[in-house]
């Protein structure tokens, strides 16, 4: 009865792969309360700093955090809005990004923040990429256009436009673009003129398209959700963390 006992309690406390459970990763940030998600898969693991979606830091965030964890990857999903601000209405989603739109100073000293409060719960921020969906993909370009200093950046169906006065002349490492061919908010117009804009500065960078995905194909159980380029997507993202953290 012992034994079973003792079993029991091992598989209470027992995660798959070697990572923790996480658990959510409070934090300031200019005097202001935010409220991320932290999950470690041990002291050496490589990083991946996650940027959310237009909704706020969401369980889509926290489970995505979950599987790179289980894979080996400390995860630091970073939340831009503040404690309890998690928008459900368009109209206070439009209103929350649009903020940080016009503020690209605000935009990165909150990564900066974010960043901190992940290196002092362990993360190794040496060895790390930065990755981001649709609101958080355009973070992650602001983030490489800041010289964030990054192995790499990965885009999932993220805006794409650089803003007036920016560019890239201070990234550090390559970008990664994923994107849906059938993306009516982004447009293939859009992905090509980052192309061009990439190839002009020399910044090392592959784009790719996948046919008939919408924008935010990759939301679990959303209306536009792509299963084939979700799956193909996340295989590619795989590949670039090895390649660019090993």
């Amino acid at each position: 009865m012992r034994n079973i006992l003792t079993m029991v309690i091992i598989l209470m406390f027992s995660v798959s792969g070697y990572a923790d459970t996480g658990d959510v990763a409070r934090y300031e940030v200019g005097g202001q309360n935010y409220e991320g998600f932290y999950i470690s898969a041990g002291k050496k693991a490589p990083f991946v700093f996650l940027l959310h979606d237009w909704d706020g830091v969401t369980e889509y965030e926290v489970k995505r955090a979950r599987m790179l964890a289980d894979l080996g990857y400390t995860v630091f999903v970073a939340d831009l809005f503040g404690t309890g601000v998690r928008p459900t209405r368009v109209k206070d989603k439009m209103a929350h990004t649009g903020e940080l739109y016009k503020d690209r100073d605000k935009m990165r000293g909150l990564m900066v923040g974010a960043l901190k409060a992940a290196r002092s719960r362990g993360a190794d921020l040496t060895n790390a990429v930065a990755a981001g969906y649709c609101f958080g993909g355009a973070a992650v370009l602001e983030l490489a256009r800041s010289g964030g200093d990054f192995k790499g950046f990965a885009v999932f169906h993220g805006g794409l436009k650089t803003p007036d006065g920016q560019d890239y002349s201070k990234a550090k490492a390559e970008v990664l673009v994923m994107h849906g061919s059938a993306d009516s908010a982004v447009t293939l117009d859009d992905f090509a003129a980052l192309a061009t804009e990439l190839d002009a500065i020399g910044i090392r960078h592959e784009m790719i398209t996948y046919g008939g995905a919408p924008h935010a194909f990759t939301v679990f159980g959303g209306q536009r959700y792509h299963a084939e380029a979700d799956k193909k997507s996340w295989d590619r993202f795989l590949r670039f963390l090895e390649e660019k953290t090993q």
